[in-house]
């Protein structure tokens, strides 16, 4: 007999849903995750993007220039999903909502630039940040801010059984 622990197909574990506090984790802990909005033909579109998760307002934030066209498409149609991977292929969470966008940052360390700075770690050197403010100006940045109003996700535990 063996320690190893057979599963038929379809026979193995079943995922687990994850709590709203691990979803939280999740998403806090993770960086990169994948923005789904929604075509004129109904279709998904999906890009890869970097992300701010604040828990307590339950906001993604996404910095974003304006001619992108996930901007074009969320400003037409305001439904998203960010789909972020957990620490293993096993796991995952969802924050889906409505996304609104910013206006664009028109002047160095305006209110939208602020935000915009608020997602990064930070200038030492008020000379790097005043060029980070006025880069974001030149790009044409705006944040994609996504009201998650459903959280979902689950994790498949088969490392326990092992």
């Amino acid at each position: 007999m063996t320690d190893e622990v057979e599963h038929k197909p379809g026979a193995g574990p079943a995922p687990r849903v994850l709590t709203p506090d691990e979803l939280s984790r999740l998403l806090r802990e993770q960086r990169f995750g994948v923005l789904a909005s929604v075509r004129s033909s109904g279709h998904p579109h999906l890009s890869t993007v970097v992300y701010h998760w604040n828990p307590e307002e339950r906001v993604v934030r996404i910095s974003s220039t304006a001619d992108r066209l996930k901007v074009r498409q969320l400003r037409r149609d305001p439904h998203a999903a960010l789909h972020v991977n957990g620490p293993d292929v096993w796991s995952f969470a969802v924050a889906e909502g409505e996304a609104e966008i910013s206006e664009v940052t028109t002047v160095p360390g305006d209110a939208v630039g602020r935000e915009l700075l608020a997602l990064t770690p930070g200038f030492e050197d008020p000379a790097h940040e005043a060029a980070f403010l006025e880069q974001l100006v030149a790009d044409r940045r705006v944040v994609i801010r996504i009201r998650a109003s459903r959280l979902y996700g689950t994790a498949l535990d088969i490392a326990a059984e092992a």
